[in-house]
């Protein structure tokens, strides 16, 4: 079960965006833009793809060059919260992987509600699905139903999903994506790639049990999407091969975000949900 007690922790932070941000809604948010505005700001040379209704023709008349006006206008940011509910994220040995992400992106969600900001939030496993951005406190009440009538299950889609929600996403966004990012690099930095305009942030989710491997003897794992298995023998020198390379992924993941200027944040489901806020947002 999704509890809502920790939202009342988060009062004290609010949503905090390094980009300016354009969309379609207006807000409180300043960004600058080409076109329509409410304040003038400046001139600046047309180049092409500029909006051909914005040259100044007075401007043109008088030296010849072409030049559009740019506005600074009020605009609202979209946080798009978009969660792996594939099979894997349904281990916990305290609580599910896909019931802390749940958690993660409910607190986002209000953030972004106290922020007067509108949000999506989305769930993947073989199949996508999203709500459609509102505001207002039904609608986290709305998500909260979704995300406690819902089970990680199914094998995950990760790569062709979030190509596919790209379509949702008309302008420059928070992107917050929530997974345990047990996929191959490739994929990973074709996302990256693919939302490089708008602010990423990733967040993985780990089982304390997958973060530390404290386990010694013989043990028949299983893949919850596959549902293949192996029988293994685990000492100290498996577990030390195990933790290198769950190291070196994690690291290469951040490189991956550091080229497009994203973040990356590895929590553990044995930390407190205030706590990771705490690490990402303050």
């Amino acid at each position: 079960m999704i509890k809502a007690d920790f939202l009342k922790q988060l009062d004290k932070f609010s949503l905090v965006v390094r980009k300016n941000v354009s969309s379609s809604f207006i807000g409180e948010r300043r960004s600058f833009s080409t076109g329509t505005g409410l304040i003038f700001r400046d001139y600046a040379s047309y180049s092409f793809g500029d909006d051909f209704k914005s040259i100044d023709w007075k401007a043109y008349a008088k030296t010849e060059k072409l030049y559009v006006k740019r506005y600074d206008e009020d605009r609202n940011l979209t946080v798009h919260l978009i969660l792996d509910f594939s099979a894997s994220m349904n281990f916990g040995t305290k609580i599910k992987k896909y019931e802390y992400a749940s958690m993660i992106g409910l607190g986002f969600a209000s953030l972004a509600l106290k922020n007067n900001e509108k949000f999506v939030l989305a769930t993947f496993d073989d199949t996508l699905d999203f709500f459609k951005p509102k505001k207002g406190v039904r609608q986290i009440a709305s998500i909260l139903q979704y995300l406690n009538t819902k089970k990680a299950a199914g094998v995950s889609s990760f790569e062709r999903s979030l190509m596919s929600y790209k379509q949702l996403v008309g302008t420059r966004s928070l992107i917050v994506i929530i997974s345990d990012f047990f996929y191959d690099l490739e994929q990973i930095k074709n996302i990256l790639y693919r939302y490089k305009k708008s602010q990423i942030i990733l967040v993985q989710v780990l089982d304390d049990l997958e973060k530390h491997l404290k386990l010694e003897g013989d043990f028949n794992l299983k893949d919850l999407e596959s549902n293949s298995q192996l029988h293994t023998y685990i000492d100290p020198y498996l577990r030390n091969s195990y933790l290198e390379e769950l190291k070196v992924h994690q690291n290469k993941i951040k490189d991956l975000c550091t080229q497009v200027r994203a973040e990356f944040y590895p929590v553990s489901t044995d930390e407190n949900i205030f706590d990771v806020f705490y690490r990402i947002l303050h």
